[in-house]
């Protein structure tokens, strides 16, 4: 009998490791841009989903960005010491905790509007590229929440 193959094992191979690579580096890209309007990353994608929203409960925004209330709530405190949100009980449903923007977190939209654009330029894709990709690890999201 022949030794197993062991090709799958190859770091070549693993979707993951590319995925993981790109990750940080567009993260490591992004800290000065940031570090400019003084947020992180786990912070921007938060503030990204309020600029589009105004307000929303915890738990949607957990839903949103992937992330679970241990996560979320050192990162609203943090917002909210910041002066950029607020956090408060739902008056229809007291368990709910909703969060929106101050004016100061609405007026940090425009230092932040050319980000993206910025990032864009660092990844090296043309438009067609850009949406392909976004396309398919989209669909990942959907069938890993499944």
């Amino acid at each position: 009998m022949g030794e197993p193959c062991y090709d799958s094992l190859l770091l070549e191979n693993q979707l993951c490791f590319p995925l993981y690579a790109c990750s940080r580096e567009i993260i490591r890209r992004y800290k000065p841009l940031l570090d400019a309007i003084d947020l992180t990353y786990t912070q921007y994608i938060a503030m990204l989903v309020l600029w589009e929203r105004q307000s929303v409960t915890v738990k949607e925004l957990g839903c949103c960005l992937f992330l679970d209330s241990g996560t979320l709530t050192p990162l609203l405190k943090k917002l909210e010491a910041k002066g950029l949100i607020t956090r408060r009980r739902s008056e229809a449903d007291e368990r709910s905790l909703i969060v929106a923007l101050t004016q100061r977190g609405q007026s940090l939209r425009e230092q932040a509007a050319q980000l993206p654009e910025q990032m864009c330029q660092c990844v090296g894709l043309d438009a067609e590229e850009k949406q392909q990709l976004s396309r398919i690890l989209r669909k990942m999201m959907e069938q890993m929440q499944r």
